[in-house]
């Protein structure tokens, strides 16, 4: 059976102390985002390799991967879903886009939406109605905000910033660092296809939106230009 033989794979590249960093990183204790997440302690790169290794799984074996409570596990079943859906035609992507949202409760930490949001849902919706990031962005789901955002970053670099720039506004209050680093990271990369757009955007909202956020969108500025910013004075 292939998912046994993905699985042993998995195994051999265990690292107990690695995984222990790891579970600190990715903030699993008690009350933190990643609660209760597992880690083997295997490298990204390992991760990929794997994944290459294995990239035509079956559906029916990439949702018990992607519904593992082993975070590798289900990186691994991200990577070959962006696998699958770059290689699919139009009826393939569609199916990877279904199964990705169906399956959504697996992609629940930063580096899984981050390494796959872009990548699916933004891909698929360049072209599409975007009425799903808007619910989104509105939801009480802090993985489902996150999606929202980074999946734009596929319509940023087709230099259309719209969708960013309003979902943007609709997480502007957001109480969590990962959103406001999100968002000040697609700003970012707004700047760095357009910089006159982003300023825009920062001049209207850099004195009220989170510090966080602001530090991530400015990251790039020249010296003198950034500490305008930071001591109010654009």
């Amino acid at each position: 059976m292939i998912l046994n033989e993905i699985r042993k794979e998995i195994l051999k590249q265990k690292n107990p102390l690695q995984a222990i960093n790891l579970q600190r990183f990715f903030k699993t204790g008690k009350g933190e985002y990643g609660e209760g997440d597992i880690f083997y302690g295997i490298k990204v790169p390992e991760q990929r390799i794997i994944a290459k290794q294995f990239s035509d799984l079956s559906l029916d074996d990439l949702k018990i991967l992607i519904t593992s409570k082993v975070h590798e596990e289900r990186l691994i079943a991200v990577f070959i879903l962006v696998e699958q859906f770059k290689k699919g035609d139009d009826k393939k992507q569609k199916i990877i886009y279904d199964f990705y949202l169906k399956n959504r409760k697996g992609i629940n930490n930063w580096d899984l939406v981050d390494l796959s949001a872009p990548k699916i849902v933004g891909a698929y919706l360049i072209d599409k109605e975007k009425d799903l990031l808007y619910k989104f962005a509105h939801s009480k789901d802090l993985w489902k905000k996150r999606i929202s955002i980074i999946s734009t970053q596929a319509f940023i670099r087709e230099h259309f910033f719209e969708d960013t720039l309003d979902i943007s506004e609709i997480l502007l209050n957001d109480k969590h660092d990962l959103i406001h680093k999100a968002v000040g990271w697609m700003l970012r990369e707004i700047g760095n296809l357009d910089l006159e757009i982003e300023e825009e955007f920062l001049k209207k909202y850099y004195k009220t939106m989170p510090r966080t956020m602001l530090r991530y969108a400015i990251e790039k500025f020249p010296e003198k230009k950034r500490k305008s910013y930071l001591e109010g004075k654009i």
